[in-house]
């Protein structure tokens, strides 16, 4: 037994420090650089407590550190594994889904965030409140997510670009005031980690099982954008990308990741995260200088109509800018009207913004066999599991290859090029149903040949893929 307490009463004189010792056994036992770690312990401290209280608390613990390293070491000739440190390159951080998003959202210049309290969402909230002074971001806790979205609604309309989040129970409150952006045309950005359910479900488990809800959700129909990010360096871009969607097709725009994706930590090279690199689209806005030029006769029409459905929007606070819009059916400026005519007008104005926004969707990503056997089609946080499966496969005699969705609605425009290119589809998926494998038969007549299911809760493996493979193709054989 290591006396991880011990080392940290007695040498540190903190239990919390046991952490510490914890780490310091492993480094002893595996010969990893103990000089990493304890740069490491420096950096948090310091960071952390200003002057001589942060230098004491990092001595404290690199003191604790190589206690437990030399007792680990007494062991390493039992313990057959090392770690060792690997040369210098790129600059590498470690990180989750949920902060992704949230540095993302940063990016592209997010400055509202309302929000309730849900797992496994509520880091997005938490990791923006810990920035909000750092980049002017305002931070709304409210009394329930129906609170949340209203207010995210309310940021959006006043120019803020603002966004909530929440998980697969919190979206259901939510789902009125879903409607209310669409028909006021108010660009918001949702985040849906999902977890299983329904009700309560499981709060602590991962499932793909919300993409016909939401894609659904609210009564009527009205565009949305949905994305489903399938990686620590997608949810970054998702995080800056729902922005600039949101605001250039004023339309609802949900980034729907899980409990998986939210939090399992990975490395990503910090080049992959590159702030400047982001570019800034609010859309048609229109300017100062042209309501300034509007006549005495004139007004600013909010809900004018245009070819690609979307219309210029004035920021709120010029005189001449002052307009109407409502979750009732309006006419162009934004009067409530219960005419046939107007509303043909105004739903195929709407409409079109789903055709228009086909431009900025990317394309599935495909990896392995350039003339695939098999295709395995997935969304969101399987593709990982998926990428490895195909690899594995094709190293095992099998020409297979992967078509990844990382925006799922609406379908990028190659989506059925793309699916007609494959001689067998194989939808992989953790939910019941196969929820995008039926969206892609509505949508392209197109029907996948056989589905991977997982909805136990567990996180989809590659093991799980190659298996159930294997088992289909003793089948068709």
């Amino acid at each position: 037994r290591a006396p991880l307490v011990e080392f940290a009463t007695e040498i540190g004189g903190n239990r919390l420090m046991a952490n510490t010792a914890a780490v310091g056994v492993l480094v002893g036992l595996t010969g990893f650089d103990s000089a990493l770690i304890e740069r490491s312990l420096t950096e948090a401290f310091t960071g952390r407590y200003d002057g001589e209280r942060g230098e004491q608390l990092a001595a404290a613990n690199i003191e604790v550190l190589n206690a437990a390293i030399d007792f680990g070491a007494r062991f390493q000739d039992e313990f057959n594994y090392r770690l060792e440190s690997r040369p210098g390159g790129e600059e590498r951080v470690l990180l989750n889904g949920n902060v992704a998003i949230g540095m993302g959202a940063i990016a592209g210049g997010c400055r509202f965030i309302s929000g309730y309290p849900m797992t496994p969402a509520t880091t997005v909230l938490e990791f923006l409140a810990a920035h909000q002074e750092d980049y002017g971001i305002v931070i709304k806790q409210t009394e329930d997510e129906i609170a949340a979205l209203l207010t995210t609604i309310g940021g959006a309309h006043a120019g803020a670009r603002a966004m909530t989040a929440t998980s697969g129970g919190g979206f259901c409150l939510m789902v009125e005031a879903l409607g209310l952006a669409g028909c006021s045309e108010t660009g918001v950005v949702i985040v849906n980690a999902q977890r299983a359910g329904p009700s309560t479900g499981m709060p602590t488990r991962s499932e793909q099982g919300d993409l016909d809800f939401v894609l659904a959700a609210a009564h009527g129909e009205f565009p949305r954008v949905i994305l489903a990010p399938g990686s620590v360096e997608e949810c970054f871009a998702a995080g800056h990308r729902a922005f600039n969607l949101a605001e250039k097709y004023q339309t609802p725009v949900i980034i729907m990741t899980d409990l998986y994706q939210a939090f399992a930590l990975k490395t990503v090279a910090r080049a992959d995260l590159d702030f400047a690199g982001v570019s800034i689209d609010r859309g048609k806005i229109v300017s100062e200088e042209e309501l300034d030029r509007l006549g005495p006769d004139e007004m600013y029409v909010r809900h004018r109509l245009a070819e690609d459905g979307v219309s210029p929007r004035a920021l709120p606070g010029h005189p001449r800018g002052v307009y109407m819009t409502t979750g009732d059916e309006h006419s162009e400026r934004g009067f409530i009207t219960e005419s046939p005519s107007v509303r043909i007008e105004q739903m195929d104005k709407r409409m079109q913004k789903l055709e228009s926004s086909r431009a900025d969707i990317l394309e599935p990503e495909l990896h392995g066999s350039a003339e695939p056997d098999i295709t395995l089609v997935g969304w969101g946080s399987t593709r990982g599991a998926i990428r490895e499966a195909v690899d594995r496969l094709n190293a095992e005699g099998l020409s297979a290859n992967s078509m990844h969705f990382a925006d799922v609605w609406p379908l990028p425009a190659g989506t059925v090029a793309a699916l007609k290119s494959a001689s067998y589809l194989v939808a992989v998926e953790q939910n019941f149903s196969g929820q995008f494998a039926g969206i892609l038969r509505r949508a392209t007549g197109i029907d996948c040949d056989h589905r991977i299911l997982k909805y136990d809760s567990k996180q989809m493996t590659p093991d799980d893929i190659v298996a159930a493979i294997g088992q289909e193709v003793s089948v068709r054989v």
